[in-house]
């Protein structure tokens, strides 16, 4: 065992806090609409760290160090334009606030009502099977990570038996997060995450600042200067030889930021969980602040392990940890597995216990999250819209726990039998894309463009999920392709985008009526849009700054641009002069350093600013749950007389 009673005491005391924060807040849910969306009541800050760590998650965060292990600071440098991209998207409320309009409780929902019932069924169905076959490797992860980090035996005896421990392991985490999900639906979901988010943050800080203690810049520097030549780790205009996650791989990701606004639905009841379309929008700009604690961490500490493995001062830590890899066949897992075990060999008592407890909250977070995402959307999107007689709230509740037990039951299998052949990221680009690979064109053709057409979105749709299909099942027969999980990403997404511009244009050509759909003009809800300023200057126009703006959120907005675009500048300075100037290394760590200590300085801010403003969410959150008058109708069915598709020719029109 690695870990001291103190260490099992922070851990289980962690589970503890978090179990009486379900049992305080089950009584709030009360509806349908309730456990699917917590009523439609949470603020920004909830929304922001709530939705931010259940889509971290365990399994993300060992990726991520899996990642950064690899690409070193260098993938940061690109990643300063993937910032002002993101900017754009939150500042304009791109996707999420026109979605949060139409007052749907999954994607599907709204397929429905922009394009057809059939449809919903057929994107249900495919959202399902994209999410639990990407969630399907989750436990198996995690359940690594708690048996290699802790200490535990492969196996125990029990009953004259050597039982495994691996199966054991996934089955003990699955009923945790059962539980959760459980007993509170969404309500307990979000509080819980935001408890963890904040928890999550303050170890993040911790434990990267007593690494930094124990590893110092020179020796940092000293190991990542020995990578081989055009696979630098500190210098970002040398890694033309890094393998995988590599420049190309973050183009593709740029793309995906823009095409993929909330098409993945692995967190979907955040997205219909926000009490307006602003707060949404809102949320979605605290992200660009939200995630400075996990950035420092994930972008650090495997830096800090690379360190270790390879350089003489840690000959004994990395005879260690290479002594269990060796213990590891497959590539992959052995990848997921260096930097948890380099942490055991330097974090001491306490800090340990504290980052396990880091490990199961996030697993936690993810795991009610996805558990609750897509059991929900088999019971929403594909059940339901069979049944001609909506189920009472009863028996709706029961199926939707029903359909979560059984997501539980599948995972668990197919972690023991699914043989992972690409690191996690790769993983989740290739299956995410049997979903989002066509629903990005759908989704915004239909927010967006009044003349998308149902056709067009069956062909998308298809075209998308064929060609990521197509991937896994390459994956699986040839461990080596040429084309990785990223990349196949890319294929789906540009040859979906194209299918659905040109079966719309080719096809029968209709107009819908988007002001109905988006609840907007002559359908537009009282309750739903807050006027604060009557007329905004044209320059606040600019900036997508509307009618609904008070005085702080115009300024978190201008703190943003300031943010963002300055290290634009930075980036586009520093281009230009790399590309006429051979910098050398030194510089770039001098550099790197004065980026991680402004990194430092913000993470603690935004710890303390994210607690004040998201413990004032969860109180206006559970008043309103207390307070509010319930719609019984209001459970995700789409009914003829209030449906919000409306569908002129365009000769009609004329």
């Amino acid at each position: 065992m690695n870990m001291a009673p103190v260490d099992w005491g922070i851990l289980f005391g962690v589970l503890l806090c978090l179990m009486a924060g379900v049992f305080v807040t089950r009584r709030y849910m009360q509806s349908v609409a309730d456990f699917l969306a917590a009523g439609r009541t949470a603020g920004r800050y909830i929304l922001s760290l709530s939705q931010g760590i259940a889509g971290l998650g365990a399994i993300s965060i060992v990726g991520l160090l899996e990642m950064n292990y690899i690409a070193g600071f260098s993938m940061t440098w690109w990643g300063f334009t993937m910032s002002i991209v993101v900017l754009v998207i939150t500042v304009t409320g791109w996707v999420i606030y026109r979605f949060r309009q139409t007052r749907s409780l999954t994607l599907a929902e709204f397929f429905e009502k922009r394009y057809s019932r059939r449809f919903r069924l057929f994107a249900g169905l495919l959202a399902f099977g994209s999410g639990v076959v990407n969630f399907g490797i989750f436990p198996a992860v995690v359940a690594r990570f708690f048996i290699y980090y802790c200490g535990f035996p492969q196996s125990i005896p029990l009953a004259g038996l050597e039982v495994p421990v691996f199966p054991l392991a996934m089955m003990v985490l699955l009923g945790i997060a059962l539980f959760f999900v459980y007993t509170g639906g969404q309500v307990a979901v979000i509080i819980t995450d935001f408890i963890q988010g904040v928890f999550v943050n303050l170890v993040f800080i911790a434990v990267t600042l007593y690494l930094m203690l124990q590893v110092d810049w020179s020796q940092m520097f000293e190991a990542l200067s020995k990578a081989p030549e055009d696979a630098s780790l500190i210098n970002p205009f040398k890694t033309s030889h890094v393998e995988d996650f590599n420049l190309g791989y973050f183009l593709i990701g740029v793309v995906v930021v823009i095409y993929g606004a909330m098409s993945w639905q692995g967190t979907q009841a955040y997205n219909a969980s926000a009490k307006s379309a602003h707060e949404a929008k809102m949320g979605g700009v605290l992200n660009n602040w939200r995630g400075f604690p996990q950035g420092l961490f994930l972008l650090l500490v495997p830096i800090i392990a690379y360190t270790v493995l390879n350089h003489a001062d840690f000959a004994a830590n990395a005879s260690h940890v290479n002594g269990i890899l060796d213990t590891v066949d497959s590539k992959p897992i052995r990848a997921q597995l260096k930097v948890p075990l380099v942490l055991t060999t330097l974090l001491p008592a306490g800090l340990l216990g504290a980052f396990a407890a880091v490990m199961l909250a996030a697993f936690i977070s993810t795991h009610d999250t996805y558990l609750h995402s897509w059991g929900s959307i088999l019971v929403q999107d594909v059940i339901l819209p069979y049944r001609k007689k909506p189920l009472n709230k009863t028996q709706h509740l029961r199926a939707l726990r029903l359909s979560i037990a059984g997501v539980a039951v599948f995972i668990f299998f197919f972690s023991l039998v699914f043989r992972q052949a690409e690191y996690i990221f790769l993983f989740f680009a290739i299956t995410g894309a049997i979903f989002f690979g066509g629903c990005g064109a759908v989704l915004i053709g239909g927010l967006y463009w009044k003349r998308g057409t149902t056709p067009a979105a069956w062909a998308s749709m298809i075209t998308g999920s064929s060609i990521a299909v197509g991937g896994i099942i390459i994956h699986q027969i040839i461990e080596d392709f040429f084309i990785n999980g990223q990349m196949f990403t890319g294929i789906s997404i540009g040859a979906a985008s194209l299918v659905y511009v040109l079966v719309s244009l080719l096809g029968k050509r209709e107009v819908h009526d988007l002001d109905k759909l988006l609840n907007r003009g002559q359908y537009a809800l009282k309750t739903e849009y807050r006027v604060v300023s009557e007329t905004p200057s044209r320059g606040f126009r600019m900036l997508a700054i509307g009618k609904e703006f008070t005085k702080t959120d115009k300024i978190i907005y201008f703190a943003s641009y300031v943010w963002t675009f300055s290290w634009t500048v930075v980036f586009a300075i520093g281009t230009v002069y790399n590309l006429h100037h051979d910098v050398a290394d030194d510089r770039w760590a001098d550099f790197w350093r004065i980026y991680v200590y402004i990194q430092i300085a913000l993470s603690l801010f935004v710890t303390v600013w994210f607690l004040i403003g998201g413990a004032n969410d969860v109180k206006n959150m559970l008043r309103a749950l207390r307070t509010m008058s319930r719609n019984v109708m209001d459970d995700g069915t789409v009914r003829a007389k209030n449906t919000n598709k409306e569908v002129h020719s365009v000769d009609d029109r004329a």
